[in-house]
């Protein structure tokens, strides 16, 4: 189990994380810090709990919005799929009814030709 300690807030704190997983532990401690100092600095000193639940707040809206970002793409992603497909369809029958339609004049022919022997 590997352990870092990281500053959020101007206090420290020794975290637990899984080994190999130090550096990431320490780039979300960052960002959570930067976070932190800016919202201290647009609302003046506060209790260090209030800003730390302040902060998790500002962050879990950004994680809503990600959130919510990824789920119109995937959306997005899932209409451009179903178009695409619908086109590769119609292409594909296009390009091949006609094809069908002689083979099943030749069938029809031939059928013909067998039902008069």
């Amino acid at each position: 189990m590997g352990e870092v300690a990281v500053t959020i807030g101007g206090r420290r704190y020794p975290v637990s994380c899984d080994d190999g997983q130090e550096e990431r532990v320490t780039k979300l401690a960052a960002y959570l810090d930067r976070r932190a100092h800016e919202l201290a600095d647009s609302v003046g000193r506060v209790g260090e709990a209030r800003l730390l639940v302040m902060t998790s707040l500002v962050v879990a809206d950004e994680l809503a919005d990600a959130y919510d970002e990824l789920d119109r793409l995937q959306s997005h992603t899932k209409r451009v799929e179903r178009k695409a497909r619908q086109d590769a369809e119609a292409a594909l029958e296009s390009r091949f009814a006609p094809l069908v339609d002689a083979l099943a004049e030749r069938i029809e022919s031939i059928a013909g030709r067998l039902e008069k022997d």
